[in-house]
């Protein structure tokens, strides 16, 4: 069976939990409209199933099993930690999993109000997790790497800003980041996709992070894109002060992946205006902001 050819409804959910997880299933079970290549169901009060929707997010699944678990414990901010495994069977071809329910809004859907407060978070977060990572940490082939290795994926999406005021400033900063020098320390674990839909926020600051499936090792300055992404304007300069040991190069390569990020926020967003499939309003309006705060700052 195809990801298409299965109807995630509440009754193959609840079959899913009486058949594998028994001892689970009589607790309220209900859909929560969140996820992108996971479909997500909060299950009682403290735990979630998530279930694969797309043909990539298996492999996705399957490192956040094997990887959260490991660094959970030395996270300072909530993590989806998954607690139960659900194997392919007749019912569901893919591997699922029930995981840690983190409570909040997605950052896309709500504001960051507290932004001294959230930026000292994020930097509390990414110091804990930029840790050395093992030789078996999971390869990606687009987070993490040298920014000229992405530039195939930048040329494709800069389209979407190609008719705006802002394409030669977003082309300025892109070839200033690639110029930067590598990272060459050893890799460290990364996040690899710390953008707006992925962090959630209570009260005005963050408060949890989610969606680890493209966890990876290399150049940190993947995720420290997020001082632009995620933060309210004049919030970057407090991240990195807070993070420590960020160097110009590292700075620099962080707003170009920054850049990246926000126009594929904004080609998503594009794709909603023009009723394409895979497009969400809210990420729009999270890419323009975020491209408007990189490319104003100094």
């Amino acid at each position: 069976m195809a990801m298409a050819d299965v109807d995630i409804d509440e009754q193959l959910v609840r079959s899913l939990l009486r058949e594998q997880h028994p001892d689970l299933a009589g607790l309220v079970l209900r859909p929560v409209d969140a996820g992108w290549d996971n479909q997500l169901w909060r299950l009682g009060d403290e735990l979630a199933v998530r279930l694969p929707r797309t043909p990539r997010a298996p492999s996705l699944l399957r490192n956040e099993q094997r990887w959260l678990p490991v660094l959970a414990p030395q996270l300072p901010l909530p993590v989806p930690t998954p607690v139960r495994i659900g194997e392919p069977s007749p019912h569901f071809p893919s591997p699922w999993t029930i995981v840690t329910w983190v409570p909040g809004e997605p950052g896309d859907r709500a504001s960051i109000t507290r932004a001294p407060e959230a930026a000292d978070r994020l930097a509390g977060f990414l110091g804990a997790l930029h840790r050395g990572a093992p030789a078996e940490a999971p390869a990606h082939p687009n987070r993490g790497v040298p920014l000229k290795d992405v530039s195939h994926e930048f040329e494709r999406k800069v389209q979407d800003v190609a008719d705006t005021p802002v394409a030669g400033d977003v082309r300025a900063a892109w070839d200033d980041a690639v110029s930067a020098p590598d990272w060459e320390e050893p890799p460290v674990w990364l996040h690899g996709d710390l953008h707006p839909a992925n962090v959630l926020v209570s009260a005005g600051t963050i408060s949890g992070v989610i969606d680890f499936g493209d966890m990876t090792a290399g150049d940190p300055a993947t995720d420290l894109a997020a001082a632009w992404l995620l933060l309210p304007a004049g919030a970057a300069a407090r991240f990195f002060s807070a993070y420590g040991g960020a160097d110009e190069a590292l700075i620099r390569r962080a707003r170009g992946w920054a850049v990246l990020r926000s126009i594929s926020l904004i080609g998503i967003g594009r794709a909603w205006e023009r009723g394409l499939p895979g497009g969400r309003p809210t990420w729009g309006r999270a890419g323009w902001a975020a491209l408007d705060r990189v490319l104003t700052s100094r």
